[in-house]
Order: C-alpha cells, then structure tokens, then sequence
C-alpha cells in the first residue's frame, strides 16, 4: 500500500522540525517531505515531483507568502495552514480550507486537523473544482467583518461600547473585562478565545491567557526574563503583560505590520 504523502513548507528550521515530528508521532505511517521555507524552492520542488496529499503551509515564507506558492503551483493537495499571525489563518478557515493550525503548534489541535482530513476523505469524493481558486480569492481580497461594539448593561439603562474606545481585555476567574483608554472597565459577556475570533487582529494581540491588547495602548517592551517581553500598556493593567517566547515572532511581526 503506497504511503500518503504529505509535504511541510515552513521558513523557520525549528518548527519545520517540531512539526515534522508531531506528525510522524501521529501518524507514523505517513511519508514526509520537509521543504525549504522559501517560494522560489518549494516551487521548484513541485516542478519535479507528484504533489502530496496534504501540505502544511506556512503563511510567511522567506521570500513572499502562502498566496505567492498557490497562484504559482496551484497544488492539487489539500492545505492546512500553519501561522503565528491569524488573520490569515481566519481567512483560510473562512474559505473552508482543510483547517489552520496556529503556531506554536499544539498536538492536540494538529490531531484535530489530521483527523478532519482523514473524515473528508472517507466521506468526499476529492476537493471542489474552485476549491484553490476561492482560495486565493480569498487569501488576496476578502477581509473578515470584525466586531466594532458591544451592548454594556447598568443598573438602569444599556449603552454601547466602541471597540476603539477599549485599550485591552483580560479574564479575572472566569470573567472578562473591557478596558477603556480612560481606564474605565466593563463585563464582557464573552470569553478571550472568542473575543479573538471576532477582533480585528490588526489592531488587537493575545499576549496570553489573561490578556488581548490593543496596539494603540501599548506604550513600550522591554526584556524579560526567560526570553519572555514584558509590555507596559496605558492605562496601567495591574500585573505584568509577558509575551512567552514562543509567542515573541509572532508579536513583532505584529508590531511591525
């Protein structure tokens, strides 16, 4: 029985790595080709050999990006996006792409998308025919309608709350708090995880569990301990906002966007 074949294209050696032994911890039955993180070589791969059945794909590549490899090989494969930015990776999921990983990768939620493959497999007769094609439609034009406001309740009355009006959100047991650039908080009747899905991810980061902010509010980084940033936001949060290592690529890419 042939093996599947599944190729990664990721430009930073560390997580191609990482990635490449989830998935043979997962599926060791599987073969897998590790491909150099850069358009113009992954490109050149694919000239001279038969296309794989899945490609982990980074979205930030050494020399351009995801939609720069699909305009130009237009792969017969099935596409699961890896990113540490996920603005991409909400537009992927829009399209009803396989499924998008967000680095650094969680075996668990690599699982997830594998299993979802091998389900689609079992009960689809192959991709759509524009399946790439709204792909790169959507990777290049369509932009995600995030949320612009929320309903706040008092005692007596209701008002609405501007997310331009909000600095950053954080979770205090089990409960989420907007907070206003005047300092002003209010409860917010979602979670962090879901708030992430529906913030302009422009404008607002997941530093971690606690905490999303708003670029607008930060005010400096500076080094921490352990390879961790700790970020000085305004107005004052009352412990240190830390950016964990692995989040720190993703972080800086976001700060320079």
């Amino acid at each position: 029985m042939n093996k599947l074949q599944v190729a990664i294209i990721e430009d930073e050696v560390p997580a191609a790595r990482l990635l490449h032994s989830m998935v043979s911890r997962l599926r060791p039955e599987w073969e897998i080709t590790v491909l150099p993180g850069s358009v113009d070589e992954a490109v050149a791969w694919f000239g001279e050999h038969a296309h794989p059945a899945i490609i982990f794909l980074d979205i930030q590549l050494a020399d351009g990006n995801a939609f720069d490899f699909l305009s130009l090989v237009h792969p017969t494969s099935v596409i699961v996006f890896t990113t540490a930015y996920d603005r991409y990776a909400i537009r992927a999921f829009a399209v009803n792409s396989i499924d998008y990983i967000l680095k650094p990768v969680d075996e668990t939620r690599l699982l997830d998308a594998i299993v979802k493959y091998e389900t689609m497999q079992r009960t689809v007769n192959g991709l759509p025919d524009d399946y790439m094609d709204t792909l790169l439609d959507t990777l290049q034009h369509k932009e995600k309608r995030f949320r612009t406001r929320f309903l706040i309740s008092g005692v007596d009355r209701f008002w609405s709350l501007q997310v331009n009006d909000i600095a950053y959100f954080y979770s205090e047991n089990k409960v989420t708090f907007a907070v206003t650039r005047s300092g002003q908080e209010h409860i917010i009747d979602l979670s962090l995880n879901k708030l992430t899905d529906q913030l302009d991810p422009d404008r607002f980061f997941r530093a971690n569990r606690q905490i999303i902010v708003c670029i607008d509010a930060i005010d400096h980084a500076e080094p921490y301990f352990n390879g961790k940033l700790v970020v000085a936001v305004r107005p004052p949060y009352k412990s240190k906002v830390t950016i964990s290592e692995e989040k720190l690529s993703a972080f800086k890419l976001w700060l320079n966007f």
